[in-house]
């Protein structure tokens, strides 16, 4: 007998991600009707560094790789995101260029939807914080 409930097979794919995962079922219900599934090819551009910031990435398979300043270079691949600091910084532009090394598939979320959630559930920017300073650690370190 299959005893889950309908709905969280789907909510469990949300949870295996480590931006989600601490969120309880009301919020991951909300993720899930906030985010847009994306198939990219390997090859094609997923941001463009100087734009302005429409949205967030969670990839969810396949991986990308960001081309930052001073030849940064950094690979991303499932659980992992990309395109939040220009959310997270009023005014701000894309940082970096963004690259599918492979097919990519993965979750857009869109800036106001973004900014909605960090509000509403803060766990998912104690999710992003180590994340993000580590990158930022790794940016001004190759400077």
């Amino acid at each position: 007998m299959n005893s889950a409930v309908p709905g969280s097979v789907n909510l469990e794919r949300f949870r295996s991600l480590p931006l989600f995962a601490d969120l309880g079922d009301s919020a991951l219900r909300r993720v899930q009707g906030l985010v847009t599934e994306l198939q990219i090819p390997a090859g094609q551009i997923l941001v463009h560094a100087g734009d302005p910031g429409a949205g967030l990435f969670v990839i969810e398979e396949g991986t990308a790789i960001v081309e930052g300043r001073a030849n940064l270079v950094i690979e991303v691949g499932p659980g992992e995101f990309v395109g939040e600091l220009a959310l997270l910084v009023p005014e701000a532009t894309r940082s970096a260029r963004v690259r599918a090394k492979s097919d990519v598939r993965c979750l857009a979320l869109g800036a106001n939807d973004f900014k909605q959630l960090l509000h509403d559930e803060p766990q998912i920017a104690l999710a992003m914080l180590p994340v993000v300073a580590e990158r930022l650690w790794h940016a001004r370190s190759d400077a």
